[in-house]
């Protein structure tokens, strides 16, 4: 006999198992006990039922594949709410059964309250509710909340598996926090927790992302050695992370080295490397490993296809991208909108518009549509190429195809409007990526003042959240922040900025630096070092220096692009020892160099022994990875711009014998610096060290040199032999050479000529 709704209460059974089933007479569905009886259904399993089971019978996918395809939600909770009235306990799986149907259904938003709603009927969650909340938050990209429900998880002393570290673990290595995701590696580990083949894998992941994949390999390594083996993804995750961190031969490496472990690296592996050559601009290569995956029995698929695509569009090689992608289509492997968005921006960077435009036509003959990616690329192409209104035009009409511009669409017009001097339009570009947007977008979340909160203070705000009960709160408060649509971030300022302060308008770009500290958005060191320079280029040195100042107590830390402005300013004003300091203050803050050798570098500074000084500074600065040559030849150019050309070349001297390249703009300050004191074999060993080089430099450059070589009664043989290299090289020099050189040397050359014949 199957109990009744009013016999809960004396029902001895206090674990029931959900399960929906459809009747062959009725469309609802209807309780498998009665049929008659309110909308509802249960089956109620007794506790010796529920030990025989090693896992809790809630958990079925029949039943959450019910639920997705029914619907019948309401059902479920109305059937909940009878069992809380009648005081039957219910148990946590079959929240889990509800949160899943939820979340199948793509509704995170009901699973989050379905698992908040939990305290409601007395429910305390189970390390399964956990886990599946925590897999929720952070497939969502809601990690702060996800690290806000597993301290609640600490707080309820709920045993913890592998599973929850892997999902927590995956989720900060996805929002960049490596350091914390590797600390709860560690901390999972101290908890006796076996780390197994995904957590390895994930961690990994998030170490090559980080470019730490030296790290990601001794993890491999150790990995191996634990008796954990790794699978495809493993294998896949760190030859994309050497791959993707530009280490293609160390890649090439573990390519070989997997295949002699006996795995078989399959088109995911294939593609890993062939992206990581198109990326280092080894295409050829590219092409014969594609090749090889034919040889080997492989067929590519759409995203080995896509990378083959993107490499001939990057080099220019549009016709055998083409190709590609008709060969493709032959093979039954049918495109989608990215590859068309990556031969349109291939058409677009080589200047063809007209065939990107044709291909943007195409897109929708093969059932795919235009999206804001396609618009954004066209974009940009029109503004590179002049065509604003054109782009303006785009830009206007994209909403009626049904497509929202993102921020970089805003980001793309802004910058094009700004180079065309129209700053007036940018900044109403600006305002109406804000128009109707709900002050939270700018972190506006202090209830009733204008405080913003920065990221601790929002991590704290919603860990009281969780705290209090209020996680669908929580959720929906960082979910605004996250989906609130098309905002004006940090790269919107920074060019609308960089913008005004060219066109001198320093105090409108100020105006919008402070305008953006009040909407929540922190400057970065992009935006001061643009302001640093708009100021010092209309003789504001002293609010420069000042805001350079209020970098570091905002706690915005000077990148070196903030220190080489200063120094190059400085350089111009003939303040050889400003530049010089700045640039030991900037290294004195880097981790790796030496305080001993820098203090020495600065004794023989102010010595003023520059050749001592830059070469100790040279000796410890080059052995690092992150060396920097442009400060040396922003001094180098000070150098010569303050007429101090013997110390000049010295430097130049110094840094050719460490192998550190010279610039350009070195090298024609060096030599306009030489003809004027009439160090003219210098001047043209310099011209010659160029060429080496690959610089072509301006006319009037060489024109000049060629010219002061010509006057000079005992240097024409030099400048015959400079022209003659030059031809070798592939001068132009018909076009090269200005008419007044070219009569100059007709005139040498007739002089030598009767010289020849005198002495004849």
């Amino acid at each position: 006999m199957h109990p009744t709704p009013g016999s809960f209460k004396s029902f001895s059974s206090n674990v029931f198992f959900f399960k929906m089933e459809t009747c062959q007479s009725h469309n609802d569905l209807t309780p498998l006990w009665d049929r008659r009886s309110v909308p509802g259904f249960f089956i109620h399993i007794s506790h010796a039922d529920l030990r025989r089971r090693r896992s809790p019978p809630f958990i079925n996918r029949e039943v959450v594949i019910s639920l997705k395809k029914r619907g019948s939600f309401d059902l479920y909770w109305s059937v909940l709410d009878e069992l809380r009235e009648e005081n039957v306990r219910v148990y946590a799986d079959a929240f889990v059964v509800l949160i899943l149907g939820y979340w199948r259904l793509r509704n995170a938003e009901k699973a989050v309250e379905a698992f908040g709603r939990m305290k409601e009927y007395e429910c305390k969650p189970n390390l399964a509710a956990y886990n599946v909340i925590l897999h929720v938050l952070v497939k969502k990209d809601v990690i702060l909340l996800a690290l806000a429900v597993y301290s609640m998880m600490m707080k309820s002393n709920c045993r913890m598996g592998c599973d929850t570290f892997s999902v927590l673990i995956d989720g900060l290595c996805k929002s960049g926090m490596t350091q914390d995701a590797l600390a709860l590696f560690d901390e999972m580990t101290e908890r006796g927790i076996l780390p197994n083949r995904i957590t390895y894998t994930v961690i990994m992941s998030g170490l090559c992302k980080a470019k730490r994949t030296h790290d990601a390999h001794r993890l491999f390594s150790l990995m191996k050695s634990s008796g954990c083996s790794p699978d495809s993804a493993t294998y896949n995750a760190l030859l994309d992370g050497f791959c993707k961190a530009g280490q293609i031969d160390e890649a090439f490496m573990l390519f070989k080295s997997f295949r002699d472990d006996g795995y078989n690296v399959g088109i995911r592996g294939f593609s890993c490397v062939i992206d990581g050559l198109i990326r280092a601009k080894r295409i050829s290569e590219a092409e014969e490993l594609f090749q090889k995956v034919f040889d080997v029995g492989l067929v590519p698929d759409l995203v080995l296809y896509s990378i083959m695509m993107r490499g001939f569009s990057e080099a220019g090689r549009m016709d055998e991208a083409v190709n590609m992608l008709r060969s493709m289509i032959e093979k039954g492997v049918m495109p989608d909108t990215q590859c068309y968005n990556m031969l349109i921006k291939g058409f677009c960077d080589v200047g063809l518009l007209d065939q990107a435009r044709s291909l943007k036509l195409e897109i929708s003959q093969t059932n795919q549509f235009p999206n804001t990616c396609t618009y954004t690329i066209l974009i940009c192409g029109l503004c590179r190429n002049g065509l604003l209104g054109e782009a303006q035009q785009i830009f206007n009409d994209m909403e009626k195809f049904g497509c929202s511009p993102s921020a970089v669409t805003f980001n793309t017009l802004i910058d094009g409007l700004c180079k065309a001097g129209k700053l007036e339009e940018a900044h109403l570009m600006l305002y109406k990526m804000e128009i109707g947007k709900n002050p939270s977008l700018f972190l506006r979340l202090s209830q009733g003042t204008d405080r913003v909160l920065d990221s601790a203070s929002l991590q704290k705000l919603v860990e009281n959240l969780v705290n209090s009960g209020l996680i669908l709160k929580a959720y929906k408060l960082l979910m605004q922040l996250a989906d609130c649509g098309v905002v004006p971030n940090i790269r919107t300022y920074n060019t609308l900025i960089n913008g005004m302060c060219k066109a001198g308008q320093v105090n409108g770009g100020l105006k919008l630096f402070e305008e953006l500290r009040l909407k929540g958005h922190l400057p970065d060191s992009v935006t001061y070092a643009t302001l640093i320079e708009g100021l010092q280029r209309v003789g504001r040195e002293g609010d420069a220096y000042k805001l350079f100042e209020q970098m570091n107590e905002n706690g915005c830390k000077p990148s070196s692009s903030v220190y080489k402005t200063l120094m190059t300013w400085s350089c111009r004003r003939n303040k050889i020892s400003i530049a010089f300091s700045l640039w030991l203050k900037y290294l004195k803050n880097v981790v790796g160099r030496e305080g001993e050798a820098l203090k020495l570098s600065e004794e023989y500074f102010e010595k003023g022994d520059l050749e001592k000084a830059v070469r100790s500074l040279l000796e410890m600065d080059i052995k690092l990875k992150d060396f920097d040559s442009g400060p040396y030849n922003i001094l180098l150019v000070g150098l010569c711009q303050a007429n101090r050309v013997e110390e000049a070349i010295k430097t130049f001297s110094i840094l050719e014998e460490f192998s550190v390249v010279v610039s350009a703009a070195g090298c024609v300050k060096l030599i306009n610096a030489l003809c004027l004191k009439g160090q003219l074999n210098k001047a043209v060993e310099i011209f010659l060290y160029t060429m080496e080089k690959g610089y072509r430099l301006m006319p009037r450059i060489c024109n000049n040199l060629l010219q002061v070589l010509l006057h000079s009664k005992d240097k024409s043989l030099l400048a015959f032999e400079l022209v003659d290299k030059m031809k070798s090289m592939g001068y132009d020099l018909n076009s090269y050479l200005h008419h007044s050189t070219k009569s100059l040397l007709r005139d040498c050359y007739s002089v030598r000529e009767m010289e020849n014949v005198s002495s004849g």
